[in-house]
């Protein structure tokens, strides 16, 4: 059976036009994310994230380095956007995230650039950091619609995102994967800003699941719809592993498709930081893996 994204009924009823230029308003005063910068970023105003109207996109492409259902074995369409409505201190990719870098694109672009990576084979669409442009994709998705795209969208955020925006994309996106990345406030807060990064991360997750449930793999083994979460172990226990995991096995579901991922390299300004300037430990890694198995969340990704 052929997969039907669900933007494609949205587009049918007419929604679907009504959400891009309902999201369109919102960004003359932005409250896109939970930081709620207020700027018109139609007439070129910038907030936390530094983006104004239009988007910015690094690069894109099929990208075999993500997880095995996302990746299949014609990789993931892969589109980095640059800027970020988060200030991690351990960024990885800071040369995107903290400044623009790439090209600065309308939707119309962007629209193409979707058509381009179905056309190439790839899997799905897949939006890194898209929660500061969740309103140019939509529009993107809009115009792309009309003219056939019909794979999944993948909503690869840092998971700090509101909830009107979340319930915007209801219908529109078909597979979440966002961060879990702490659990205690004023870790949160040290290393990326944002005091309620846990309790707005852990009501994005819940409204996530609401709309898409667990992970649903094509028999190839290819995702199609649900939820994935990616949690970094970091040094120390800084994350708060086992809370997080905890919510994940109590709160959300035991089928949740998890990536622990032990990939953490001090990166940025890490090194000004001694707590998080060193890798994690095999100990460290193996801890966090067996308290999740403990909880019965088994569906974890391979490291």
């Amino acid at each position: 059976m052929v997969f039907q994204p669900n933007y494609q009924d949205l587009l049918i009823s007419g929604d679907l036009e009504k959400r891009a230029a309902d999201f369109q308003r919102r960004l003359k005063a932005c409250d896109l994310c939970p930081r709620n910068c207020g700027v018109n970023r139609i007439e070129g105003e910038t907030g936390v994230c530094g983006v104004g109207n239009q988007v910015w996109v690094n690069s894109y492409g099929p990208h075999f380095g993500e997880e095995d259902p996302l990746r299949g074995w014609q990789g993931s369409g892969t589109i980095f956007f640059s800027g970020c409505n988060l200030n991690c201190l351990y960024c990885q990719n800071a040369d995107i995230s903290q400044k623009l870098s790439g090209s600065e694109i309308t939707t119309e672009v962007l629209a193409d650039i979707m058509l381009e990576l179905e056309s190439r084979g790839s899997h799905n669409i897949n939006l890194v950091s898209p929660t500061h442009v969740a309103a140019q994709i939509t529009q993107a998705i809009y115009i792309a619609a009309q003219r056939g795209l019909h794979l999944p969208i993948v909503y690869n955020t840092g998971g700090y995102d509101s909830i009107q925006t979340l319930i915007m994309l209801d219908g529109i996106i078909d597979i979440y994967m966002p961060d879990m990345k702490y659990s205690q406030p004023e870790i949160s807060e040290r290393l990326s800003g944002v005091s309620d990064y846990p309790s707005v991360n852990q009501l994005a997750v819940k409204e996530m699941f609401r709309q898409v449930g667990d992970l649903v793999l094509s028999p190839p083994g290819i995702a199609k719809r649900g939820l994935l979460i990616r949690h970094l172990v970091l040094p120390g226990n800084l994350a708060g592993s086992k809370t997080i995991l905890k919510f994940l096995a109590s709160e959300i579901s035991q089928n949740t498709y998890l990536n622990i991922m032990d990939q953490y390299r001090p990166a940025y300004l890490a090194e000004r930081h001694s707590e998080i300037n060193r890798r994690i430990t095999l100990d460290e890694y193996q801890v966090v893996v067996e308290e999740a198995l403990r909880l019965g969340l088994k569906r974890l990704d391979k490291p």
